[in-house]
C-alpha cells in the first residue's frame, strides 16, 4: 500500500491483528476501518482487513494535529509508529509534521560522491555546548575551513529521556525534539548543502531501544526468541515482514527525499536477521540507485559490518548487495595498535606492521583468516577488480572504539604530538575513506563517555550495572568506569572548543587542515586502486612505507630515529621539523611521518 502524506490516508495505520482502533486527533476520537485492498497481491489476513492497515474517514486531512491510537478499547493513547514529531517525548501523542512547507534554499547542490570525500562524524548532543542542530550549523565554517566533505550525524531519532548516544531510538521517523526535531533538521541540511558539505544520517534498524518501544503492539515488528546483542531482533524474513521491510525502506526514503540527506550509514547490519533470497541490504542498494535517478544526485549507502564481507559492496548484478561503502574494522585496529601498543581484545591479532600494511594492501586483515579473538577464520578477500578503495570507510578513531572502552579516553588522552600525528597521515593518506571524530583534529582532552539519561529508575540502575559488569568480565577496574546515568558524564564528553588555539591542540589542528588540502590536490592519494597501492616495512625497525603511484607516505612508529630510502626528490609535508631527505635517504625523527613527491 502505497501512503500519502496528505489527506485522510496520513492516519492509516498498520495493525493486522486488532480488532478495534480508534484515532484521537486533537482531543475527538475518531473510529477507524479496515482498509480491504484488492488485486491479486492483497493477501488475505483473517480478521485484520486485507493487509491489516486501518483508516479513519473523518480524520483532519490538513492542518497541524495532535494525535494517537487506542487499540481494542485500551484508553491509553498509543504514538504512531511513523510519527515525524514526538513534542511531549516518545510516551505521548504524536504531532504531524509537514516536510512541504520547507523552503530549500541549496541552490545548485549536486550531492557528493563517497570517492574522494573526507567525512566527519558528529554526535549532536556533545558536538556544542548548546547540544542543537541550529547550534551545530553553526559550526559549519569549522567544518568548511577544516576541509572536509561530509557531515555523520550519530542517530537522531525520538528516544526516551533528554541525551544519549542515539542508539536506543524507538520512533524512527521522528527528529529527537531536544535536537530541535524536524524543521531544524531541515534547516541543518540545508545549511551545510549551502556550504558545500554533504550529510549521511546514521540509522538503526537492527533493534530498538528498551523504553517506549510500542510496536510490537500494533503488528509483528520484532521475532521474539531471535535476539541480537540488544534485544528481540526485527522481523525480516517472518509472516509479517512485508509491510516491516516497506517500513525501514520507507524510512529511508524519508530521509534521502524529505531530509535531502546525501546518504544513510547502516548501523549493524550483521544484525540483521534475514533469509529470505532478496537481502534487505539488496534492497537498500536498490532504494539509493532509484533515489539517484529521482533526485540526479548520489545517494550513497554505507553498511558498518564487522563480517568482513565485500559482497555488500558489489554490484547487484553480480549477486551483491550494492552498497557504496562500508565501514573497516580492520584498518582502525591496526593503526591503533601501532600508535598505542595496546595489544589487549580484539587487537590481538594486529600487534604488527605487517598487519597495517596488508589492511592497506588488501582492505581487510582477516580476509580469511584465523581470528583469534573469534576463535575461527574470518572474512573473505575484496576482488580489486571489483571494489575501488574509496568503497571502505576507515578512522583511527570513531564513537564505538573510544566510547566503548571502559573510561570513553581518546587517543590524545595518553598518546602525545607525534603518536596523534602519525595517525592523521596513515588514515588521511590511506586509499580508503577516511572518517575523523569529532574533535580528534585538535586532539580533544574531553572524553567521549557512554551516557544515558533513562526516566525510569529500574532501567538506569540495570543500565549501570550492566556497564560495570561488562568491563569485569574484560578486567578493567569497575571504580574507574563512569555513571552512563549521572548528568556529569554527559557534560564531560561535550567538546571544549576552546582547546583548538592551545599549544599542542592548535598545532595538530594546522595538520589536519594540510593533510586534508593534500588530499584533496594529490590525485595519487584518492584515484588509484589497490593494484596501485605498495607497502614496504620493517618490523624491527618499526617504519612502514606507502607508495601510491609516485606519491610515497614514510611513517616511523618507533620512538627512534629511522633511515628509509625514497624514491622521490621532495618533501610535500612532515610532522616534524627534523626530518630530512637528501640523495633518495630520508631521516625521520621518532614518532613522525612525511609524504614524498617527485
Amino acid at each position: 500500500m502505497t501512503l500519502s502524506a496528505q489527506g485522510t490516508e496520513r492516519f492509516n495505520l498498520w495493525a493486522p491483528e486488532a480488532q478495534s482502533v480508534t484515532l484521537l486527533a486533537d482531543g475527538r476520537h475518531h473510529p477507524m476501518a479496515r482498509v480491504v485492498a484488492a488485486g491479486p497481491d492483497a493477501g488475505a489476513a483473517a480478521g485484520a482487513g486485507a493487509d491489516g492497515w486501518w483508516a479513519a474517514p473523518d480524520a483532519p486531512a490538513t492542518g497541524e494535529v495532535d494525535y494517537g491510537y487506542l487499540l481494542d478499547g485500551d484508553g491509553t493513547p498509543l504514538p504512531d509508529p511513523r510519527s515525524r514529531r514526538q513534542p511531549e517525548g516518545v510516551h505521548s501523542l504524536s504531532r504531524t509534521f509537514d516536510p512541504s512547507a520547507h523552503t530549500w534554499s541549496e541552490g545548485q547542490w549536486a550531492g557528493r560522491e563517497l570517492k574522494g570525500a573526507v567525512i566527519y562524524e558528529l554526535h549532536l548532543g556533545t558536538f556544542t555546548p548548546e547540544g542543537t542542530l541550529d547550534a551545530a550549523a553553526g559550526k559549519l565554517d569549522y567544518l568548511v575551513d577544516l576541509g572536509v566533505d561530509i557531515i555523520e550525524l550519530l542517530p537522531v531519532n525520538g528516544f526516551n529521556g533528554t541525551h544519549n548516544w542515539g542508539y536506543d531510538g524507538v520512533l524512527w521517523y521522528a527528529v529527537h525534539e531536544g535536537y530541535g526535531g524536524p524543521a531544524a533538521y531541515q534547516r541543518f541540511v540545508d545549511a551545510a548543502h549551502a556550504a558545500g558539505l554533504g550529510v549521511i544520517q546514521d540509522v538503526v534498524y537492527n533493534h530498538l531501544g528498551p523504553s517506549g518501544n510500542y510496536l510490537q503492539r500494533f503488528g509483528p515488528y520484532l521475532k521474539s526468541g531471535e535476539g541480537n546483542t540488544w534485544g528481540d531482533s526485527v522481523n525480516l524474513d517472518g509472516p509479517g515482514s512485508d509491510v516491516v521491510r516497506d517500513y525501514i525502506l520507507d524510512n529511508a526514503a524519508m530521509w534521502l527525499r524529505d531530509y535531502r540527506v546525501d546518504g544513510l550509514r547502516l548501523d549493524a547490519v550483521h544484525a540483521f536477521k534475514d533469509e529470505r533470497a532478496v537481502h534487505l541490504l539488496e534492497d537498500f542498494g536498490a532504494l539509493a540507485d532509484a533515489v539517484t535517478a529521482e533526485t540526479g544526485r548520489p545517494a550513497t549507502m554505507i553498511a558498518e559490518s564487522d563480517l568482513n564481507d565485500p559482497r555488500l559492496l558489489y554490484p547487484r548484478a553480480d549477486n551483491g548487495y550494492g552498497l557504496a561503502g562500508q565501514w573497516s574494522d580492520d584498518f582502525h585496529h591496526a593503526v591503533h595498535v601501532n600508535v598505542s601498543g595496546e595489544t589487549t581484545g580484539y587487537y590481538e591479532d594486529f600487534g604488527s606492521l605487517e598487519a597495517l600494511a596488508k589492511v592497506l594492501k588488501r582492505g581487510f586483515f582477516h580476509d580469511g583468516s584465523y581470528s583469534s579473538f573469534r576463535g575461527r577464520h574470518h572474512g573473505r578477500p575484496v576482488d580489486a577488480a571489483r571494489v575501488h578503495p574509496s568503497a571502505l570507510v576507515v578512522c583511527s578513531q570513531n564513537h564505538d572504539q573510544i566510547g566503548n572502552r571502559a573510561t570513553g579516553d581518546r587517543l590524545s588522552q595518553s598518546l602525545g604530538y607525534g603518536q596523534l600525528a602519525l595517525a592523521a597521515v596513515a588514515t588521511l593518506t590511506s586509499p580508503f575513506t577516511p572518517m575523523l571524530f569529532m574533535g580528534e583534529e585538535y586532539g580533544a582532552g574531553t572524553p567521549w563517555q557512554f551516557f544515558t539519561s533513562h526516566p525510569e529508575p529500574e532501567l538506569g540502575k540495570a543500565t549501570a550495572e550492566g556497564r560495570i559488569k561488562e568491563f569485569e568480565r574484560m578486567g578493567w577496574d569497575p571504580a574507574v568506569v563512569p555513571d552512563p546515568q549521572d548528568p556529569e558524564t554527559f557534560i564531560r564528553s561535550k567538546l571544549d572548543w576552546s582547546e583548538t588555539g592551545e599549544g599542542d591542540h592548535a598545532r595538530l589542528l594546522d595538520l589536519y587542515r594540510a593533510l586534508i588540502a593534500l588530499r584533496r590536490a594529490t590525485p595519487n592519494l584518492t584515484g588509484l586502486g589497490f593494484a596501485e597501492t605498495a607497502v614496504d616495512f620493517s618490523e624491527a625497525d618499526g617504519w612502514l612505507l606507502l607508495r601510491r603511484g609516485s606519491t610515497e607516505v614514510a611513517m616511523n612508529f618507533s620512538a627512534e630515529p629511522q633511515q628509509v630510502t625514497v624514491a622521490g626528490a621532495s618533501i610535500t609535508l612532515a610532522t616534524d621539523d627534523g626530518v630530512r631527505l637528501a640523495a633518495g635517504r630520508l631521516d625521520l625523527p621518532g614518532h613522525s611521518a612525511a609524504i614524498i613527491s617527485e
